[in-house]
Protein backbone atom coordinates (compact mmCIF):
# COMPACT_ATOMS: atom_id res chain seq x y z
CA UNK A 1 0.00 0.00 0.00
CA UNK A 2 1.30 3.44 -0.89
CA UNK A 3 0.70 6.85 0.60
CA UNK A 4 -2.79 8.08 1.45
CA UNK A 5 -4.09 11.57 2.06
CA UNK A 6 -7.55 13.05 2.41
CA UNK A 7 -8.15 16.44 0.83
CA UNK A 8 -10.87 18.62 2.41
CA UNK A 9 -12.63 20.81 -0.16
CA UNK A 10 -15.46 23.30 0.25
CA UNK A 11 -17.43 22.61 -2.94
CA UNK A 12 -18.57 19.68 -5.01
CA UNK A 13 -17.39 21.21 -8.30
CA UNK A 14 -13.97 21.80 -6.78
CA UNK A 15 -13.92 18.13 -5.69
CA UNK A 16 -14.76 16.75 -9.13
CA UNK A 17 -12.37 19.13 -10.91
CA UNK A 18 -9.48 17.97 -8.66
CA UNK A 19 -10.48 14.32 -9.03
CA UNK A 20 -10.44 14.61 -12.84
CA UNK A 21 -7.07 16.41 -12.80
CA UNK A 22 -5.53 13.74 -10.58
CA UNK A 23 -6.96 10.91 -12.70
CA UNK A 24 -5.29 12.44 -15.78
CA UNK A 25 -1.81 12.39 -14.19
CA UNK A 26 0.88 9.91 -15.20
CA UNK A 27 1.17 7.83 -13.09
CA UNK A 28 -2.35 8.32 -11.82
CA UNK A 29 -3.20 7.63 -8.17
CA UNK A 30 -4.33 4.04 -7.68
CA UNK A 31 -7.40 5.20 -5.78
CA UNK A 32 -9.52 8.35 -5.84
CA UNK A 33 -12.64 8.25 -3.65
CA UNK A 34 -15.00 11.22 -3.45
CA UNK A 35 -16.82 11.43 -0.12
CA UNK A 36 -19.77 13.69 0.55
CA UNK A 37 -23.55 14.03 0.51
CA UNK A 38 -24.44 12.11 -2.65
CA UNK A 39 -21.00 10.56 -3.10
CA UNK A 40 -19.44 7.59 -1.29
CA UNK A 41 -20.44 7.15 2.35
CA UNK A 42 -17.63 7.69 4.89
CA UNK A 43 -18.37 4.39 6.66
CA UNK A 44 -17.80 2.40 3.48
CA UNK A 45 -14.19 3.58 3.14
CA UNK A 46 -11.97 1.19 5.13
CA UNK A 47 -9.27 3.75 5.92
CA UNK A 48 -11.83 6.16 7.39
CA UNK A 49 -13.87 3.68 9.45
CA UNK A 50 -12.57 3.24 13.03
CA UNK A 51 -14.71 0.10 13.56
CA UNK A 52 -12.95 -1.69 10.71
CA UNK A 53 -9.54 -0.61 12.02
CA UNK A 54 -10.44 -1.87 15.50
CA UNK A 55 -11.60 -5.21 14.06
CA UNK A 56 -8.34 -5.53 12.13
CA UNK A 57 -6.34 -4.80 15.33
CA UNK A 58 -8.40 -7.38 17.24
CA UNK A 59 -7.76 -10.10 14.67
CA UNK A 60 -4.05 -9.36 14.64
CA UNK A 61 -3.86 -9.50 18.42
CA UNK A 62 -5.92 -12.70 18.59
CA UNK A 63 -3.41 -14.35 16.27
CA UNK A 64 -0.79 -13.97 19.01
CA UNK A 65 -2.82 -13.99 22.21
CA UNK A 66 -4.90 -17.12 21.62
CA UNK A 67 -2.01 -19.58 21.12
CA UNK A 68 -0.10 -17.91 23.95
CA UNK A 69 -3.19 -18.25 26.20
CA UNK A 70 -3.61 -21.90 25.26
CA UNK A 71 -0.03 -22.79 26.16
CA UNK A 72 -0.17 -20.64 29.30
CA UNK A 73 -3.33 -22.44 30.46
CA UNK A 74 -1.83 -25.82 29.64
CA UNK A 75 1.40 -24.97 31.47
CA UNK A 76 -0.49 -23.62 34.48
CA UNK A 77 -2.45 -26.84 34.93
CA UNK A 78 0.77 -28.87 34.68
CA UNK A 79 2.68 -26.66 37.12
CA UNK A 80 -0.03 -26.37 39.78
CA UNK A 81 -1.22 -29.98 39.48
CA UNK A 82 -4.73 -28.86 40.46
CA UNK A 83 -7.61 -31.31 40.03
CA UNK A 84 -10.19 -28.70 39.11
CA UNK A 85 -11.33 -30.73 36.13
CA UNK A 86 -10.66 -34.22 37.56
CA UNK A 87 -13.75 -35.60 35.80
CA UNK A 88 -11.94 -35.21 32.45
CA UNK A 89 -8.96 -37.34 33.47
CA UNK A 90 -5.32 -36.26 33.60
CA UNK A 91 -4.96 -35.34 29.92
CA UNK A 92 -8.45 -33.84 29.62
CA UNK A 93 -7.89 -31.68 32.69
CA UNK A 94 -4.80 -30.10 31.14
CA UNK A 95 -6.57 -29.72 27.80
CA UNK A 96 -9.51 -27.90 29.44
CA UNK A 97 -7.01 -25.59 31.15
CA UNK A 98 -5.46 -24.86 27.76
CA UNK A 99 -8.86 -24.15 26.21
CA UNK A 100 -9.71 -21.77 29.02
CA UNK A 101 -6.41 -20.00 28.39
CA UNK A 102 -7.28 -19.84 24.68
CA UNK A 103 -10.61 -18.20 25.55
CA UNK A 104 -8.82 -15.74 27.80
CA UNK A 105 -6.52 -14.81 24.93
CA UNK A 106 -9.54 -14.18 22.70
CA UNK A 107 -11.21 -11.98 25.32
CA UNK A 108 -7.93 -10.15 25.85
CA UNK A 109 -7.65 -9.38 22.15
CA UNK A 110 -11.09 -7.73 22.19
CA UNK A 111 -10.28 -5.69 25.30
CA UNK A 112 -6.86 -4.62 24.04
CA UNK A 113 -8.12 -3.66 20.57
CA UNK A 114 -10.95 -1.58 22.03
CA UNK A 115 -8.68 0.25 24.46
CA UNK A 116 -6.13 1.38 21.86
CA UNK A 117 -6.76 4.58 19.94
CA UNK A 118 -4.37 5.61 17.25
CA UNK A 119 -3.39 8.93 15.72
CA UNK A 120 -5.30 7.91 12.61
CA UNK A 121 -8.52 7.57 14.68
CA UNK A 122 -8.10 11.18 15.83
CA UNK A 123 -7.54 12.33 12.25
CA UNK A 124 -10.61 10.42 11.08
CA UNK A 125 -12.69 12.06 13.81
CA UNK A 126 -11.56 15.48 12.57
CA UNK A 127 -12.45 14.50 9.00
CA UNK A 128 -15.92 13.34 10.11
CA UNK A 129 -16.45 16.75 11.69
CA UNK A 130 -15.41 18.47 8.47
CA UNK A 131 -17.85 16.32 6.51
CA UNK A 132 -20.68 17.17 8.91
CA UNK A 133 -19.89 20.86 8.41
CA UNK A 134 -20.79 20.44 4.73
CA UNK A 135 -17.33 19.98 3.24
CA UNK A 136 -16.29 17.38 0.68
CA UNK A 137 -13.48 14.86 1.03
CA UNK A 138 -11.26 13.25 -1.58
CA UNK A 139 -9.21 10.21 -0.61
CA UNK A 140 -6.05 10.03 -2.73
CA UNK A 141 -3.93 6.88 -2.59
CA UNK A 142 -0.77 6.43 -4.60
CA UNK A 143 1.21 3.28 -5.34
CA UNK A 144 4.26 2.42 -3.29
CA UNK A 145 7.20 4.58 -4.37
CA UNK A 146 5.00 7.18 -6.09
CA UNK A 147 4.79 10.59 -4.43
CA UNK A 148 1.54 12.36 -3.67
CA UNK A 149 1.04 15.13 -6.29
CA UNK A 150 1.40 17.93 -3.71
CA UNK A 151 1.60 20.81 -6.18
CA UNK A 152 -1.64 19.72 -7.89
CA UNK A 153 -3.35 19.41 -4.50
CA UNK A 154 -2.19 22.86 -3.40
CA UNK A 155 -3.35 24.41 -6.71
CA UNK A 156 -6.89 23.29 -5.83
CA UNK A 157 -6.73 25.47 -2.68
CA UNK A 158 -8.09 22.85 -0.25
CA UNK A 159 -9.16 23.74 3.26
CA UNK A 160 -6.74 21.11 4.52
CA UNK A 161 -4.86 17.98 3.53
CA UNK A 162 -4.73 15.18 6.09
CA UNK A 163 -2.06 12.51 5.74
CA UNK A 164 -3.31 9.02 6.68
CA UNK A 165 -0.17 6.99 6.02
CA UNK A 166 3.09 7.00 4.13
CA UNK A 167 4.17 4.25 1.79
Amino acid sequence: MGSSVVVVLSGRQQLHRLKDQLAALTPAPIRLVAIGESETDLASVDELNPAIARRRRQRGMATWLMPFGFFAGLTFTYITDLDTFAFAGPIGSHLIGGLLGLGSGLMGSFAAAASVTSEVDDRVRALRNRLEEGNWLLLVETATGVDIPWTRLQEAKPQSVVRLNEG
